[in-house]
């Protein structure tokens, strides 16, 4: 432990809803002894959130810090191991606090899925946290874990049998049930705003590789567009229309790869589907949903439709009952081909709400991870992934929480 640092983990944001809920899963299941702080901009709010969790939170310290405050913010930093971040949208006032953190040599994590933000995260603070060896960790939540480390299960899988390299996969959701949050819904509006009024970050949403820490040294593989129809997919044997999370997942993965040394391969390439079976039924389930997908992006865009949708759809800060976040759940199958010509199958599933009640725990793992297993992490600092911060030990840890991550061989026969 540092003997300089005041708290291990801090959870900035703790009076929103993710916040609570990530904070509720450390009073329960974060080792005795673990040093956890709640930040946020008020103390009576905080304090509140405290007097919620129990007698294990009781003695926890509050910190009030604001994302317009960069003082509170470097001030934060300096107080925790690791700060863990709830305060979205993040695009672009959360740039504010990575930087404090890169500056201080403190961990970070978020629950960004904003490829604009995690672009800017690295331009401006990549060098800065690997001097310092800040591990600034993007994507800890339903994205992009589940991608990010089913892809590097597979990987681990295909070289323990020396079957070459990884080439063509794909991640099928296969299985999904959970609520949707107003947090969420500022997220995607604030980035289809940018996206709409700047052509030049028009083109960094657009590109496949927008994250890569070398835009030259990419391979030019093709077929590495987000899957924007429907279309039967004979490899996985489905019906597949689009996975509105695949705009993050890929380049998050494709990230990964890259600081690897492209340990995946670099024929790798890799898209993200959403399943619905096969046969006539999937082909209309597919479109179907694909339609109604089409339907909200395109209300989302445009003010007016903007405003109609308002009405029904949750406001920031709101998010799914209790009763839903129980009851919700992922399944994801990876389907890979290797260079040796082998096909593998990866599985990736857990339980409760994927946006809350699952990201709470792969949110509030990581921040431990990061905080408690520092000598079995890779040594490096710098805006990471999942993968490369933590990799195996967060795997191992999310597997102890009941999360599935599995990869074999595919069976003889069966769809690679």
């Amino acid at each position: 432990m540092d003997s300089d640092r005041e708290l291990d983990v801090a959870v900035f944001g703790a009076t929103g809803f993710a916040g609570r809920l990530v904070a509720a899963y450390l009073a329960e299941h974060a080792p005795n002894g673990t040093r956890i702080g709640l930040a946020g901009r008020s103390a009576a709010r905080l304090e509140k959130v405290r007097a919620g969790l129990g007698d294990t939170a009781k003695d926890w310290p509050l910190l009030v810090a604001d994302s317009a405050d960069p003082a509170s913010l470097a001030a934060l930093a300096r107080s925790a191991r690791v700060v863990a971040t709830t305060v979205g949208p993040y695009w672009p006032q959360g740039l504010a606090l990575v930087a404090a953190c890169a500056d201080a040599g403190t961990d970070y994590a978020d629950l960004s899925g904003e490829v604009l933000f995690e672009r800017e995260s690295i331009n401006r603070y990549h060098d800065v946290a690997a001097r310092t060896g800040a591990r600034i960790v993007h994507s800890c939540g339903f994205d992009s874990i589940p991608s990010d480390l089913g892809v590097l299960t597979l990987h681990e899988a295909v070289s323990a049998a020396g079957d070459g390299d990884l080439e063509d996969t794909t991640l099928v959701v296969t299985a999904l049930r959970g609520g949707f949050s107003g947090g969420t819904l500022a997220s995607v509006i604030a980035q289809v705003d940018e996206v709409r009024a700047n052509p030049q970050r028009r083109r960094i949403a657009a590109d496949p590789y927008a994250l890569s820490p070398d835009r030259s040294a990419e391979p030019q593989l093709g077929r590495e567009r987000d899957l924007t129809r429907v279309r039967y997919d004979d490899s996985v044997g489905s019906w597949v229309g689009p996975f509105i999370m695949a705009s993050i997942n890929t380049r998050v993965v494709r990230r990964s790869n890259a600081l690897q040394d492209w340990a995946y391969g670099r024929r790798f390439r890799y898209q993200e589907v959403t399943g619905f079976g096969p046969g006539p039924a999937g082909s209309v389930r597919a479109s179907t949903f694909t339609a109604g997908l089409g339907a909200l992006a395109a209300g989302l865009a445009f003010r007016p439709s903007r405003r109609l949708l308002s009405r029904v759809l949750p406001d920031p800060g709101e998010g799914p009952s209790e009763k839903t976040r129980r009851n919700g759940y992922f399944r994801m199958r990876l389907h890979a081909r290797t260079s040796a010509g082998q096909h593998y199958v990866a599985e990736v599933a857990g339980r409760g709400d994927p946006g809350y009640q699952a990201t709470a725990v792969m949110f509030g793992e990581s921040a431990l991870c990061l905080a408690l297993d520092p000598d079995r992490l890779p040594r490096r600092g710098g805006v990471l992934t999942p993968a490369t911060a933590m990799g195996p030990v967060l795997a191992g840890r999310l597997r102890s929480a009941a999360m599935t991550l599995t990869a074999e061989p595919a069976a003889e026969g069966g769809a690679g």
